[in-house]
């Protein structure tokens, strides 16, 4: 019987820049799991120390992928007229922000995988909420 992945995991070149700063290239990778169904994790990586992860909802990437979407500490912008090949994230937090432009294109292929691994509307079927509650139950006794 042969067994479906259970991650999806993408490899890109990402231009990050602080506001008001110029632009530098940094490796990132976008990934994908079964195990935490409803999120995507973006991590950068830096040459000073470990990447940085940022964990935010599945739906919001997909959703900024048409339209600009993101109350909180994750904005996504979709292609616009200066940088039609990319989307562009806004990671903030109480120190600053940080803009993240993305290749459309791959972004796009990592969502499609994503969905063909967990379709939208099924991600609570890959939930494990009794072994979650065991976990929880175990600890507090």
């Amino acid at each position: 019987m042969e067994q479906r992945p259970s991650t999806v995991r993408c490899a890109v070149t990402a231009q990050v820049s602080v506001l008001k700063g110029s632009s530098l290239p940094l490796p990132a990778e976008l990934h994908y799991g079964t195990a935490d169904p409803y999120a995507v994790r973006l991590s950068l990586g830096s040459s000073t120390g470990p990447p940085v992860t940022w964990v935010f909802a599945r739906e919001l990437l997909d959703e900024g992928m048409r339209r600009p979407v993101g109350p909180g500490a994750v904005l996504v912008v979709p292609r616009y007229c200066h940088r039609p090949r990319s989307v562009r994230v806004v990671l903030s937090d109480d120190i600053g922000a940080a803009l993240v432009e993305l290749p459309a294109a791959e972004v796009a292929a990592f969502l499609r995988q994503t969905f063909a691994l967990v379709p939208a509307g099924t991600e609570s079927d890959h939930l494990d909420l009794d072994g979650a509650l065991a976990e929880l139950i175990g600890r507090s006794g």
